[in-house]
């Protein structure tokens, strides 16, 4: 199936080296099962980097947009705990993307993720909705099982800080993602923006991700 709901939270970042181990600790036995537990979040899946930046990669899935300004989420993001302020604080090249779920097309989630990061030109909006919706078409692609299109919410998307930029033009960029059986699948799927003349000037950066695990609602314990 298609990716689960019409919202999506993307987070990525980097971690020096000495803190790695306590990072990997805290996400896979905290972080994504609370996230995971907030309601109108269905699903999260953890990556690691196989050619790509920052490192670490994480999606999650919430059954509307509108669950990623809920009260529900923002009481768990001014409430952290102190295992999650400890390794939060050490997050480095920081993307934070909240974004609705605008294509999505084939079934199913992969070993691999491509990833491409675009910036829309202002006002032109539908008209490159349109022209990626004609490319993100999986059916004759070998190795890929579903590609998606997801954009930013240009004012929720902006890093949580005391002291948010004034102006942040990342902030309403889209992103591609590309669900492939195995990394060596990816670049031609990714050939289709890569290399039409409609799209190279509105690239930021691309890259390939491992998937480390998932976890769905149905996953956690029951009251």
């Amino acid at each position: 199936m298609p990716l689960a709901g019409t919202g999506m939270l993307l987070t990525s970042m980097d971690i020096d080296a000495a803190d790695e181990a306590e990072f990997n600790r805290w996400y896979d036995r905290e972080h994504l099962e609370e996230r995971v537990a907030i309601d109108g979040f269905l699903e999260a899946r953890r990556y690691v980097a196989h050619e790509a930046k920052p490192k670490y990669l994480c999606l999650y899935s919430t059954a509307t947009f509108d669950v990623l300004d809920s009260p529900a989420y923002r009481a768990a993001l001014t409430n952290p705990t102190d295992w999650s302020k400890t390794n939060l604080a050490r997050f480095k090249n920081m993307i934070r993307a909240v974004a609705r779920i605008t294509v999505s097309r084939g079934q199913g989630r992969g070993a691999a993720l491509g990833i491409i990061r675009l910036r829309p030109p202002a006002g032109g909006e539908e008209r490159l909705r349109a022209a990626l919706a004609a490319q993100l078409d999986p059916a004759k692609l070998d190795g890929i099982v579903s590609m998606h299109l997801i954009e930013n919410d240009p004012v929720l998307s902006r890093p949580i800080t005391d002291d948010p930029p004034v102006s942040d033009p990342g902030s309403g960029d889209w992103f591609v993602l590309i669900d492939a059986t195995h990394v060596s699948a990816v670049p031609a799927a990714a050939a289709r923006i890569h290399d039409n003349a409609a799209f190279k000037s509105l690239e930021i950066s691309s890259g390939v991700y491992h998937l480390m695990w998932d976890l769905a609602k149905s996953d956690l314990p029951r009251a």
